[in-house]
C-alpha cells in the first residue's frame, strides 16, 4: 500500500496532512479493507525529520496507535561532502537511529574513512552500516527501538574513539558523564534550564543517570522539547553507577553546557 502526500513543503503542512493520512490507514485497518504490521514513511532527500517524529507524540490517539521505532539515514559515499555542506543534511544524520552508507565501492579506504569520523562525530549514537548495491538485511532496517525508554545508548556509546579534526558541522554530539550521584531536582532544574534555552537547537538526546539514594537507573530521551522518561532495572552489584547523556544538537555551546553540568 503506498500513500502520496503530494503537497510541496514537506515541513510546513506535514502535521495535518500526515496525522489525516495515519487515521485514514487506521480506519481501513480496522474495517478489514487493509492489513498491515508496519508502516514505513519515505521523507525528501532535502526534508527535516523532526515535523515526521513530533506527529507520532503530539496526537494522543496516534501515540496509542502507532509506535516510532526509529529513523534512518542514507548517506551517499560518493557526494556525501558536497551534501554536507547543508546543515538540513548533518540535521537528518544527527536525527537517526541507523546510518546506511550507500555507493561505498565508489570511494577509496581513505574517503570512507573520513567519511565515518565525521558521522560519527555528529551522531555518537547511531551505528554506521554499508548497503552494497541495494542489499541490506532487514534486520538492521526494523524493530529498530530508537525511541525505546530504555538504558540502551545506542552503538555509539560504546564509546568508539572520535578522531578530533577542525569543527566545520553544525551539527555534531556532545557527550557528558560523571561518577558521582546526581541530586534529581538539581538535575530537573539543569534540563529545565536546557530546554529553555536551546530545545529547539536539541534534535535528539537521550541519558541513562545514578540518582542519589535510589537503586535503580533513571532513562530519558528527546526530541527537540519533546522528552519522555521513566525508572529503568536496578543498578547491578558489580556495574559502574555512572551516569551518562548524549546530545545531537544544532549549534549548542558545548563548554557552557559542560560547565552547568559539572555545578550538578
Amino acid at each position: 500500500q503506498v500513500m502520496t502526500l503530494s503537497n510541496g513543503c514537506v515541513c510546513c503542512t506535514i502535521h495535518t496532512d500526515l496525522t489525516k493520512a495515519l487515521y485514514l490507514l487506521l480506519e481501513r485497518l480496522d474495517s478489514g479493507e487493509i492489513a498491515f504490521d508496519r508502516l514505513v514513511i519515505e521523507c525528501t532527500g532535502l526534508a527535516d525529520p523532526a515535523p515526521v517524529a513530533q506527529t507520532f507524540f503530539i496526537d494522543e490517539e496516534l501515540r496509542e496507535r502507532y509506535i516510532l521505532d526509529g529513523i534512518i539515514t542514507l548517506v551517499d559515499a560518493a557526494h556525501a561532502e558536497f551534501h554536507l555542506t547543508q546543515t538540513i543534511a548533518q540535521a537528518q544524520i544527527g536525527f537517526a537511529d541507523r546510518l546506511l552508507v550507500s555507493k561505498r565501492d565508489l570511494v577509496d579506504e581513505q574517503a570512507f574513512t573520513a567519511l565515518s569520523e565525521r558521522l560519527t562525530r555528529i551522531n555518537r549514537r547511531a551505528p554506521i552500516r554499508v548497503v552494497e548495491h541495494g542489499r541490506i538485511d532487514l534486520a538492521e532496517l526494523l524493530d529498530v527501538r530508537g525511541f525505546n525508554l530504555n538504558a540502551d545508548l545506542g552503538g555509539g556509546l560504546n564509546l568508539r574513539p572520535v578522531a578530533k579534526a577542525a569543527a566545520t558541522d553544525r551539527i555534531c554530539s556532545l557527550v557528558l558523564r560523571t561518577d558521582k550521584p546526581l541530586d534529581i531536582d538539581r538535575l530537573s532544574e539543569f534540563m529545565n534550564q536546557l530546554l529553555e534555552d536551546h530545545g529547539k537547537q536539541l534534535l535528539r538526546y537521550k541519558g541513562v543517570l545514578n540518582i542519589g539514594g535510589e537503586a535503580r537507573r533513571l532513562v530519558f530521551q528527546g526530541v527537540l522539547k519533546l522528552y519522555g522518561f521513566d525508572w529503568d532495572t536496578e543498578w547491578a552489584e558489580d556495574a559502574v553507577r555512572e551516569s551518562v547523556i548524549v546530545f545531537i544538537g544544532d549549534d549548542l555551546p558545548h563548554e557552557k553546557i559542560k560547565k552547568a553540568f559539572e555545578q550538578l
